[in-house]
């Protein structure tokens, strides 16, 4: 068994001013910051799991608005630290400290190095650290950002081993410290699916909610949590797999959608950006198949071959590894994307050889995935000769001359600095294309509601007019074709009616991004525009007011007369106003679209947008209030 004591906490430098500055370490002060504190605490807790001690957390949204986070794991070390101070002191107090910079602490580790606890300690109000080990129950108390209020002491006597931390989020720094039950549930939920040995219990004690997640078949049960309501091709694949002391495991299934969606974790940690396990699981699986199609005379001759992306057409797949500390490398601070080189060798290596067998002991399945990407390759070289021939000018119709002519264009010639606006309907088209700064502003007109692509090919994206023109426009290829360096623009801007059919529009074109052009998405370059529902007039002021709520404060201040103005649509606007409120650069409102959570983005874009009509509704009578109009636009 590794040691674990006081001689495995080291500590590199002292306690930053991280109240001044919690955006360096946390991201941000706002919702998002303020969970980030749970999950530095959680993180601590799954590194005990993920090195085999303890398997159960439990996570306690308090009704006073402080959160507490007990695991079953070793406990934090409790003797005296070589700095003259008690290690619980040390761990929660000193920045960069902890056990996982000696690898007699940790073999395996996902978390931030030791940052996590005093950085939350820092940013609370108060913290207390009940700690279950050697036969003791031992507590040390903290306030006002980490000073220490109570030092360590025994209070009693235990069988149990473990950490309990709870802490109150100061309300001086951050800008709300409502804690999410629902975004708490969707963290702990995928790490019940990592570590199938896990149970997480979250309670949510001032509305009485409690759910407890634990899945004996981890990412088998993952996959199909994320195909739940899709029609599914067979049975969910998993294999695992150790070599060079990288742990593989994974889970993969086929639906007959045309979309692929592989989401991959290292040391339980999310990797959004992909890296060198996700090239090797590529590269595995194209070579398998091939080598199947090849031996089974499927295909002939090399330029027969399936590409990457025909074998991954309607995939769904988890990809986890763990990586001894020693070998792990990411690329970027954010722990986004991986980098340990051997990660690649070993993945493609596992994949191979375990689909592989799969598929010569799984005919009937083999053939129906073989089926399937031989379709995607057929698409895919039809679209490539029609690309081709369209370059070549021997396609242009009269009719595509007037579908070219409804995109009024930017004169710059830097792509990065030019904007596309997709605008609903042609009288906010015309208001948009005359008040817009032309040199890096392109409009684009479209006509009532386009495409549901959720079910769509490229083949359907190709015969739909509004949807080609908007690929034309943009410039940069579709679907796996798609390369978000040739956009003709930096930013995508879908600007509608602040009213329910905008809203439909929105989703349906967000629907067309997603599944199409999707690194758009993941390269921060799709926004939606926040057009004013309101003018306010009085006095000489005229201001624009974007909801409901805000108006009433306004009113509330002004004194005399005025004067409400609701605008019921873009068109409403003249193009000045056009300008001032929503599309110049110094005064408009953007929302970037981004994706958090890839798994949970997969399954909601799918039962919001699929032909299925019970998983949709339930859904929407969960999660949407019907009492106001205008929920539909936030």
């Amino acid at each position: 068994m590794a040691k674990y004591d006081e001689s495995s906490i080291k500590i590199l430098e002292g306690l930053e001013a991280v109240r001044k500055r919690p955006g360096m370490y946390i991201g941000s002060t706002d919702k998002r910051g303020l969970h980030h504190l749970v999950w530095e605490i959680v993180d601590n807790a799954i590194d005990e799991v993920i090195n085999g001690y303890g398997n159960k957390i439990k996570i306690v949204l308090n009704k006073d608005k402080s959160v507490t986070v007990l695991d079953t794991g070793r406990g934090v070390p409790i003797g005296m630290h070589e700095s003259g101070k008690s290690t619980p002191e040390v761990i929660y107090t000193v920045l960069h400290a902890g056990g996982k910079f000696s690898e007699s602490g940790y073999k395996v580790s996902g978390g931030l190095h030791g940052v996590g606890a005093s950085v939350v300690n820092a940013l609370s109000k108060w913290m207390e650290v009940t700690i279950y080990r050697d036969g003791k129950i031992s507590n040390i108390k903290f306030k006002d950002g980490g000073k220490v209020e109570s030092k360590l002491k025994t209070i009693g006597t235990t069988n149990k081993t473990g950490t309990q931390v709870t802490f109150m989020p100061d309300d001086e720094i951050f800008s709300t410290t409502n804690f999410s039950f629902t975004t708490v549930c969707e963290r702990m939920q995928e790490s019940a699916f990592l570590l199938r040995n896990l149970t997480v219990e979250v309670i949510d004690e001032e509305d009485n909610r409690h759910e407890t997640y634990h899945y004996d078949n981890g990412l088998a049960d993952f996959v199909s949590y994320i195909n739940e309501n899709k029609n599914n091709l067979h049975k969910v694949i998993q294999f695992e797999g150790l070599k060079s002391e990288i742990e593989v495991d994974i889970a993969m299934q086929y639906t007959d959608s045309y979309n692929e969606s592989i989401l991959s974790f290292v040391n339980n940690v999310k990797t959004i950006d992909g890296g060198s396990h996700e090239v090797g699981f590529k590269t595995g699986i194209t070579k398998a198949f091939n080598d199947y199609a090849k031996s089974n005379n499927l295909i002939k001759g090399k330029d027969g071959n399936f590409d990457g992306s025909d074998v991954r057409e309607g995939l769904t797949a988890v990809i986890n590894l763990k990586i001894p500390e020693k070998l792990l490398q990411f690329e970027g601070q954010t722990k986004g994307k991986l980098g340990t080189p051997i990660a690649r060798t070993v993945v493609e290596s596992v994949v191979y050889e375990n689909l592989k067998f799969f598929l010569e002991e799984n005919k009937e399945t083999a053939l129906t995935i073989i089926e399937k990407a031989t379709k995607s390759k057929e698409a895919r070289e039809a679209a490539r000769k029609a690309r081709e021939a369209a370059r070549n000018g021997k396609t242009k119709t009269s009719k595509d001359k007037v579908i070219i002519a409804k995109l009024a264009q930017a004169t710059g010639k830097v792509a990065k600095d030019n904007e596309l606006f997709l605008v609903e309907g042609d009288s906010a088209g015309g208001s948009a294309k005359t008040g817009r700064d032309k040199v890096h502003q392109a409009i684009l007109p479209l006509r009532g509601k386009v495409l549901n692509c959720e079910k769509a090919s490229s083949n359907d994206i190709n015969s739909n007019e509004e949807l080609k023109l908007l690929t034309y426009a943009i410039g940069a290829g579709i679907g796996p074709d798609f390369d978000y360096e040739e956009s003709n623009y930096g930013k995508v801007i879908i600007m509608t009616d602040a009213d329910v059919d905008g809203a439909h529009i929105q989703i349906l074109l967000l629907t067309f991004f997603y599944r199409f052009m999707r690194p758009l998405i993941e390269q921060g370059m799709l926004y939606i525009a926040n057009p004013p529902l309101y003018a306010l007039d009085y006095g000489k002021t005229k201001e624009y007011i974007a909801t409901d709520e805000e108006l009433e404060e306004r009113k509330a201040k002004i004194k005399g007369s005025y004067k409400i103005q609701r605008f019921k649509g873009l068109g409403e606007m003249n193009s000045d106003e056009l300008w001032e409120t929503t599309m110049d650069p110094k005064s408009r409102s953007l929302i970037k679209v981004t994706i958090n959570d890839a798994a949970l983005a997969e399954k909601r874009v799918h039962v919001l947008m699929g032909d299925k009509v019970e998983p949709r509704k339930e859904w929407i009578e969960e999660n949407v209030d019907f009492t106001m109009e205008d929920n539909f636009r936030r």
